[in-house]
């Protein structure tokens, strides 16, 4: 029987050190022994890119359970008929209604940080894409942890984050169902994490909206550390910036990366782009 390292993808680097791009890669067509070597390459590197993909909503779907099992979405009103699992980020109108969010992601986080479970990876595939915005930004947080000074390490190392679904729904104005408010309870979860890879460490709690606290540091404290370490895992130096093309797939690693969405001319160009979540541990 063929082995992962019987096949040999040809890859090219996004960053030194960060994320690939698989080349010649049909994920509609991969055989056994290649897509186990894509699942290996995306485990080892934070991020894996495959272009000129064409992907129907249950093919998507196929291809997130290669990773374990898609995690559902808590509001299912901006998600494809018959797969609730496949959530539409789009500023179509279709009969006078959205078909999508036109906001989601725009701002610097680590995807479903307030599930008890948090997601494992986020796949989107795009259907529609604008000339210019719509960038999606990857920060490679191993790196930046790699990186940090060793004082600073030994303050945060063992900090504790405590998530809330229900106040950043709050915050946007959406009022939950209280079957919603009993599906997402408010968490607790390390600023820093341990991937179960390999061991590689990485500054993982990140976000402003869903954050309440730093558990035992004064709120304002807290969040001012969390601000500090956004801005520090953000330089250039840990970025990726994805530029977007017709039938590009993009996978990152939700345990070891940051990203946000940048804006663009909603008034004049469409973005329309299909994700997925695999359902992932509790970090430690």
């Amino acid at each position: 029987m063929a082995t992962v390292e019987a096949v040999k993808l040809k890859t090219r680097p996004l960053l030194p050190k960060f994320g690939v791009e698989i080349l010649g890669v049909n994920l509609t067509e991969a055989d056994r022994p290649t897509m186990a070597a894509v699942l290996d390459t995306f485990h080892k590197n934070g991020a894996i890119l495959l272009r000129g993909q064409s992907l129907t909503p249950a093919q998507q779907v196929a291809f997130t359970r290669e990773f374990g099992e898609p995690e559902t979405n808590v509001r299912e009103e901006h998600t494809v008929p018959e797969f609730p699992e496949v959530f539409v980020i789009s500023n179509k109108i279709v009969d006078g209604k959205p078909i999508g969010n036109p906001e989601a992601g725009l701002n610097w986080h680590t995807d479903f940080q307030y599930g008890q479970r948090t997601a494992l990876s986020t796949i989107l595939h795009a259907l529609e894409v604008p000339p210019v915005g719509s960038d999606t930004l990857l920060a490679d947080l191993c790196s930046a942890w790699n990186e940090l000074p060793e004082e600073k390490k030994r303050q945060i190392d063992g900090l504790q984050v405590h998530f809330s679904y229900q106040m950043f729904q709050d915050k946007r104005g959406v009022k939950l169902t209280q079957a919603e408010k009993d599906m997402m309870p408010d968490v607790i979860h390390p600023l820093v994490r341990t991937h179960p890879a390999d061991g590689r460490k990485a500054i993982w709690g990140l976000a402003v909206s869903p954050v309440k606290e730093i558990v035992g540091m004064p709120e304002e404290e807290g969040l001012d550390l969390i601000r500090e370490l956004i801005a520090y895992c953000t330089q250039e130096a840990f970025l990726y910036r994805h530029k977007w093309q017709p039938g590009d797939v993009l996978v990152w690693d939700n345990r070891c990366t940051l990203h946000t969405g940048t804006p663009f001319d909603m008034k004049n160009h469409i973005r329309h782009v299909h994700r997925t979540w695999v359902q992932g541990d509790k970090p430690f």
